[in-house]
C-alpha cells in the first residue's frame, strides 16, 4: 500500500467512524478528502471495498496498539486496564451506527470484524491470564480458554444497545465495570488487593 493509498484509507476511517457508514456516500467521501472522485476510484472499486480496507485497518490499528500496551512491561491488571482503557478510547469515537450499519449493509466487512476482533481478543486475554497467573495476580486454576471465550460474549454484550442504551449508560463506564468484574473473577487474593488499590487511584468513585 502506497503512501497516498494509506492516507486515503486513514481519512476516510475518520469519514465513516464520526458519520457513520450508511448515510456516507462515495461523494461525501471524496468531498471531506479533498480529492476527486475519479482519485477515489482508483484505489477502491466501491463503497463496499472501501468498507473492508476500512475495517481491515482499524483492525490493524487495534491489534499493533494493543501489542504495544503488552511490550510496555506492565503488569497484568494494569495491562488489562491499559487495554480496556484503549479500547473504550477507540469504541467511544464511533458513531453509534456503526455496527448496525455493518451487519445490515456491508455483510463481509461485518464478518471480517467478527472474525478478527474475536480471534485478537481471545490470543490477548489469554495471554494476559498466562502472564497473571505467572505474576501470583491471578488464580492458578483458572480454565484460560473457557474464561476468554466468555470474555468475548460478554463483549459483544457491552455493544447491545437494548441492554446498553447510549441514552442512558456512559460507554467508557460499562467497559470500566466490566473490566473490574473480569478481574475480580480470575485475580487471586494478591490480585483483589493490589486491584482495589487501583480503583481507589484510577476511580476514586467506584
Amino acid at each position: 500500500m502506497d503512501v497516498k493509498e494509506q492516507q486515503i484509507i486513514d481519512q476516510a476511517s475518520k469519514v465513516f467512524m464520526r458519520l457513520g457508514i450508511r448515510s456516507v456516500n462515495m461523494d461525501d467521501v471524496a468531498q471531506h478528502l479533498r480529492i476527486s472522485k475519479k482519485t477515489l476510484y482508483q484505489y477502491v472499486k466501491d463503497k463496499n471495498e472501501l468498507v473492508q480496507r476500512i475495517v481491515q485497518h482499524i483492525c490493524d490499528h487495534h491489534r499493533s496498539s494493543i501489542n504495544a500496551i503488552c511490550e510496555k512491561g506492565l503488569n497484568a491488571i494494569d495491562e488489562n486496564f491499559e487495554i480496556a482503557r484503549f479500547i473504550a478510547a477507540q469504541l467511544g469515537q464511533m458513531h453509534p451506527s456503526i455496527h448496525f450499519d455493518l451487519q445490515k449493509y456491508h455483510a463481509e466487512a461485518w464478518d471480517l470484524l467478527e472474525r478478527t476482533e474475536k480471534a485478537d481478543i481471545y490470543s490477548c486475554v489469554s495471554s494476559n491470564m498466562e502472564k497473571g497467573i505467572a505474576e501470583g495476580l491471578y488464580r492458578e486454576d483458572l480454565n484460560i480458554p473457557v474464561i476468554a471465550k466468555i470474555y468475548i460474549a460478554r463483549f459483544d454484550a457491552v455493544f447491545d444497545s437494548a441492554l446498553f442504551p447510549e441514552s442512558e449508560y456512559d460507554f467508557q463506564e460499562v467497559i470500566w465495570e466490566m473490566f473490574r468484574y473480569h478481574i475480580r473473577g480470575i485475580a487471586s487474593d494478591k490480585g483483589i488487593k493490589y486491584l482495589i488499590k487501583k480503583v481507589k487511584k484510577e476511580h476514586p468513585a467506584s
